[in-house]
């Protein structure tokens, strides 16, 4: 590395420092999490969690035992250790104490990955508002309530107000932190999505790449982060028509998340539905509905029943039958994802719409 990288990575390295608060083992606890070693991080926390003096150190550990929960994939156990830790502090904390907002925020980004869209913006606006109150407004919490809320706008198909948040969220990052910090990363993949979803491919692709430059430097070389990045630039590659481009970079997040994650963890659904998507619109069909498959097997193990990822795999899968001929197992499909899409998005959602619109097309 040269001397500027040098003097980034020790700026970056001591903003992490100063992030992992807490005695000892809280601090060890904490710095396996950040280096995605969860099981190693969630044997310490059980270990301290038997051993708490009071109360307010059960509650942290029930708070940190929910953040590796859900780094490992496993919803309803995350929600549950945050709600007990959230439970403690409801008693012994002021109504506006920052330490609430973030129980609030944790809850929130599990309803988000769990598709409950309307549960997650409430516990992240909850938690917007006391940290509005209770922070300066630079401060580098505020940017992540924005970058949450606009993941949800994002997820709900309100495009303009997610990208607002995010944006948002960008600002006050960039004062407040590292260049190469991981959480201006976050910010911009959230507006390379958007771009993404508005058919923007060159703005998402900019954004993505600045993305993946940051976590390049600030994060080991087979963080799940990283899987995602090149999951995401996959999926543009792919809708720009660059195939090969797509493959690769498919397989690279895939390689990394068969490492990094458990066998059932929802990002490889993720990647399958990405290679999927790309040996579809090559014209590869049986390939297409084999990695379909194999997304919808881990979703069904992972996800609760009526998520709007299951959703997509069953429209996919509907689509590739589509393309074979093969129109009443397509029709069946694509009933299944407009039950689901029904249940979990709002009523005005591009991909009810999609759903609509599938369904009509085999009764014409």
């Amino acid at each position: 590395t040269n001397a500027k990288d040098d003097q980034q990575l020790s700026t970056l390295m001591e903003s992490i420092r100063q992030e992992i608060t807490g005695t000892g083992w809280q601090k060890m606890g904490l710095l396996l999490w950040k280096l995605g070693e969860n099981n190693k991080a969630e044997e310490l926390y059980n270990m301290l969690l038997n051993e708490a003096p009071n109360e307010n150190h059960e509650s942290y550990c029930y708070h940190c035992l929910g953040m590796i929960k859900y780094n490992l994939g496993q919803y309803n156990e995350a929600i549950k250790f945050y709600q007990k830790s959230l439970d403690i502090k409801e008693k012994t904390l002021p109504p506006n104490d920052p330490n609430l907002a973030s129980s609030y925020n944790n809850i929130g980004i599990v309803y988000k990955n769990m598709g409950e869209y309307s549960k997650a913006l409430s516990s992240y606006e909850r938690s917007l508002e006391i940290w509005k109150i209770a922070l300066p407004p630079n401060h580098p919490d505020l940017a992540s309530s924005y970058l949450n809320i606009g993941t949800v706008y994002g997820n709900m198909g309100e495009y303009s107000k997610a990208l607002s948040s995010y944006e948002r969220s960008l600002e006050i990052q960039k004062i407040a932190l590292p260049p190469n910090h991981p959480n201006l990363a976050s910010s911009y993949q959230g507006i390379g999505a958007v771009y993404d979803l508005m058919g923007e491919y060159s703005k998402a692709l900019s954004s993505y790449e600045r993305s993946f430059e940051i976590q390049k430097i600030a994060l080991p070389p087979n963080h799940p982060a990283l899987a995602a990045s090149y999951n995401n630039i996959g999926m543009v590659y792919d809708n720009m028509g660059e195939y090969s481009k797509a493959l690769s970079s498919y397989e690279r997040s895939l390689e990394i998340q068969k490492i990094a994650l458990p066998p059932n963890h929802p990002d490889l659904a993720s990647s399958y539905q990405g290679i999927g998507a790309l040996h579809h619109n090559m014209g590869e069909y049986s390939k297409a509905l084999s990695s379909y498959e194999r997304s919808l097997e881990i979703q069904k193990i992972a996800l609760p029943p009526n998520h709007p990822d299951l959703a997509s795999s069953y429209n996919n899968i509907g689509s590739v039958y589509d393309n074979m001929g093969e129109y009443s197992k397509a029709l069946s499909s694509y009933e299944r994802s407009l039950e689901i899409r029904k249940i979990a998005l709002p009523p005005n959602h591009p991909h009810l719409a999609s759903s609509y619109i599938n369904i009509g097309a085999k009764y014409l």
